[in-house]
């Protein structure tokens, strides 16, 4: 292994993740900010509504296909009939944090020191439905002192991991070689073979938290890969391995 001149992470589980994460507690942040309901909708189908609705959203990213956030806001609401008293911007990021307030990995911001101290340059590639500025402005609130040079969701880039189209963006952006480049995130699927598609080297963080029967723990199971990848479960791990390089 070469030490690389950039590493780029994942957002969920891998930077930060989501505790007691619950859709509906981000539907009934956002119901108390409806100014107009002329159809009487309730609060319960209102949420059952954006329930199946979302259920197909996520169908799409099984097919490729990613959806934004104010796109998916905007159908639903004119759907229904409803208007807010917030924008679609100030909307998403209530429902986010009444989804979850968030929290760090255990050791992330001595890991992220580590490598500016070191001069290896960082960036962000996540799959996610919410916008690239509210993941921006949800990791510069737990990472303050974070200098991730790019942060990129694939709401705004159509194609989520681990079609490789993001990281030939990133790659482009940071002006390197796949070659120079690490990928770290939890998913085999998503992060490890979508690295590896793209000429980059993989490392599969598999993390503990603080949450009981943490959700993301099953999401590599039976998924099987024959080529070389770092594995690491401690991001302090990660900080000796990059000092024996």
């Amino acid at each position: 292994m070469n030490k690389p001149k950039m590493v780029i992470f994942d957002y969920g589980h891998t930077l930060l993740y989501e505790p007691n994460h619950s859709p509906e507690n981000g539907n009934r942040a956002i119901w108390k900010y409806v100014k107009s309901n002329p159809n009487n909708i309730t609060f319960d189908e209102f949420n059952r509504t954006d329930m199946e609705l979302f259920a197909k959203v996520k169908d799409q990213r099984n097919h490729g296909i990613e959806v934004h956030e104010h796109c998916y806001l905007k159908m639903i609401l004119d759907y229904l009939g409803i208007e807010l008293s917030v924008s679609i911007p100030e909307a998403e990021k209530i429902i986010w944090y009444g989804i979850s307030e968030g929290a760090k990995m255990p050791y992330v911001e001595e890991m992220l020191q580590f490598l500016d101290e070191q001069g290896i340059r960082t960036g962000v590639i996540s799959n996610l439905c919410f916008s690239g500025e509210a993941l921006q402005e949800r990791l510069n609130r737990f990472l303050p002192n974070n200098n991730f040079e790019f942060v990129l969701a694939s709401s705004e880039y159509v194609f989520p991991k681990p079609n490789r189209m993001m990281f030939d963006i990133a790659l482009k952006k940071a002006e390197l070689e796949p070659s120079e480049v690490w990928f770290c995130g939890d998913s085999i699927a998503a992060d490890i073979i979508g690295a590896r598609n793209t000429g980059i080297f993989p490392v599969l963080y598999n993390g503990e938290t603080e949450e009981e029967n943490d959700p993301m723990k099953k999401i590599n199971d039976g998924i099987k890969v024959d080529f070389e990848y770092l594995y690491i479960e401690d991001w302090r791990d990660f900080i000796e391995i990059l000092k024996g390089i």
